[in-house]
Order: C-alpha cells, then structure tokens, then sequence
C-alpha cells in the first residue's frame, strides 16, 4: 500500500486508533495516546464510520482546468516516440515546458525509469569560454539506400558495398559546448590539421579568446603529426593527450558524437549518404542556437558565448 510521505500513522495504527475510539476513548484522548492530532483522529474516525477505509485519497484534484487536452499532448507523445528524447529535448521541439512534457510522459508511461547508481566521477569544466577544445573524430558508413538497421531487410544490402565511408572531425568547447564539425572521406593528419585551423578562426569569429589546450585521444595522426604539432606550438597552444583507457577524459566531445548518432545520422531514414551530409550543417547551427542543453541549465550553448562578435550593446 502506498501511503502519503509525510503520513504520521501507517494502516495498522489507523486501525488501532478506530478501535480505541470504538471502545470508549474520546476522540482527543486517542489522539494524544497515538501521537497525532485531534484533527487527524476525527478524520480517520469519521472516514471509517462514513466509507469503513482508512486507505489514503488520491490527492490529484477534482478539476485540472491547465491541464492539456488529448489533442495538445499528442504531438508530444508522437515527438517522444519517434525521437526517444528525453523533456529537456523535447522542450526545444515541441515548445512546451519541460516539466510539462515529463507530466504528460509519466501519465503515458513513457517516462525512463530510474537510473541505476551511477560509476563515481569528477566533473570538470574550464572557466573561460575558449580555453579548452577537445577534438575527435567517428566513422561513419556510406550508402546508396537505406540499409537493413532502418528498413529491416537485406535485399539492397549489397548495392551500398565497397561505398566507403565518411568521418566527422568535431572540435568542441569545453566552456560552451559550442560545436564545429566538417565531413571528410578520410581520417589524415593533413584534414586534421587544417580542420583544426578552420575551427580556431570559427571561434575566434564568435568572439572566443584564443585557446591555451587542445584535448584529443592517442591516435597517430595527433601525436605523430609534425604539421599538428607545429600549428599548436605556432599558436602557443598545450596539446593534452588522454591517459589509455580513459575516455571520459574527452566526455565532452565523445557526448557530442553520441547527440549527433541520435538527433541527426541515426533520427530518420535517410535516402542516401548524400542526404545525409547536406543536413549536418543546419543541424550544428540548431545544436549551438537553439538546442536546450542539460548541462547549461537547458540553455543553447550560444548563450554562453558573453562578448558574441557583432553583438555589442
């Protein structure tokens, strides 16, 4: 039996409490003897002599006259089921509050279960918007259709074969979570280093001081590469390397990489990888202007960019 949390007796002591009315006592003199009010023993008293329950009442009220209409929570339910995203998202989406959307998930059931304890971990973040990127790149499959992890079947399996692949260079801010992302066929120091140049004129266009590091993992085209070492040295820029086994270190952009898979590769059936590509870019600038972000207070991350080039009052 579920009871109210700040319920002062369980079932039982309910039930006592009837029955010592029942036997003679007075409604004060019981209440004293089980710790309560008189108040609340007339009415556990006057409940069972009315309906014989001592059962808690649902509190939700007789009338909810704010709350939606079928028709207003369908096009949430819908966003729920076809994007899987949790209310801080859908938000952005459906234009609701958050804490409305979570109501009309719960009252669904669609809401997520309670997470298990998470593994123990230090946050961090640095305080200067700017001073810390984090880089890495994810492969992603090309194709001419629709393969089998969409429609379910392997009938145009073959007709993407040998069409290669495409790779993401992300380069993030560890302040803002402001974003910068090119596609390129390949995975090289040389589209590394002049993606990584691309994007210090990107941030600088914003308004960003220059940054003092630049985070990546121990892949070879960042630690061998003369032309990656020697645009941080030119820049004055500390290269910081992830210890093996540890990326969380760079948490921030394997993040990114994981919203991009959900809300943009992986969100709807593509016809092809063509398609694909020519809507990342209007995806960033959704993700660093209008995308509600959980760990900014579900703000966009542009909203932490203080002195916006152009912007000036």
């Amino acid at each position: 039996m579920n009871l109210h949390a700040n319920a002062k007796l369980g079932l039982a002591g309910r039930r006592e409490l009837v029955l010592a009315i029942e036997s003679g006592a007075s409604i004060r003199a019981a209440a004293a003897a089980f710790g309560v009010s008189p108040a609340t023993a007339h009415r556990w008293w006057h409940r069972w002599l009315e309906a014989r329950s001592l059962a808690d009442r649902s509190s939700r009220p007789h009338r909810q006259p704010r709350r939606l209409s079928a028709l207003e929570e369908a096009p949430i339910l819908h966003a729920r089921r076809e994007t899987n995203l949790g209310p801080g998202r859908l938000a952005g989406i459906v234009g609701r509050a958050r804490s409305t959307i979570w109501k009309v998930l719960w009252r669904h059931g669609l809401s997520r279960r309670p997470r298990g304890q998470r593994q123990s971990h230090r946050r961090y973040e640095w305080s200067r918007p700017g001073a810390l990127l984090h880089m890495d790149v994810k492969k992603l499959g090309r194709f001419r259709v629709p393969g089998h992890r969409v429609t379910g079947s392997r009938i145009d399996h073959d007709r993407s074969r040998g069409v290669g692949y495409d790779h993401l260079h992300c380069v993030i801010d560890d302040h803002t979570r402001i974003a910068y992302v090119e596609l390129h066929p390949r995975e090289d120091a040389a589209t590394n280093t002049a993606t990584l140049e691309r994007a210090l004129r990107f941030f600088a266009d914003l308004g960003l001081d220059p940054p003092e590091a630049v985070m990546t993992d121990n892949a070879l085209v960042y630690r061998r590469s003369r032309r990656f070492r020697a645009l941080l040295a030119n820049a004055n820029i500390t290269h910081i390397r992830t210890p093996i086994y540890t990326p969380r270190w760079n948490g921030k952009v394997e993040r990114f990489i994981r919203t991009l898979q959900d809300e943009w590769a992986y969100s709807r059936t593509w016809p092809n990888s063509n398609a694909r590509a020519r809507s990342l870019q209007s995806f960033i600038r959704y993700y660093n202007r209008r995308r509600p972000h959980s760990s900014l207070g579900h703000r966009p991350p542009i909203s932490r960019v203080h002195n916006l080039r152009g912007q000036y009052s």
